[in-house]
């Protein structure tokens, strides 16, 4: 006499995947020292604008282009983060 499984064998699950996050946000904070080409702020889109000394790669991170030291601030007119 032969028996025959009652279930299948389970199968892998499709859900259970995920990709690694992506490290965005501030490499350096406000008062410390920089040297060109640092990496200051990573985001997507422009969380933050570029100013002085500053500029801005087309992944839209902040960089510094010259040496001196790290100063975050706001733009009351335009509203805008520097």
């Amino acid at each position: 006499q032969v028996r025959f499984a009652s279930k299948k064998a389970g199968g892998s699950t499709k859900n259970n995947r995920d990709s690694a996050g992506r490290r965005l946000g501030a490499k350096k904070v406000g008062g410390q020292p920089v040297i060109p080409g640092n990496i200051i702020y990573r985001q997507r889109g422009t969380h933050f604008y570029p100013g002085e000394n500053v500029g801005m790669g087309k992944d839209h991170t902040l960089f510094a282009l010259e040496s001196g030291w790290v100063q975050y601030y706001q733009d009351p007119a335009k509203d805008k983060k520097f």
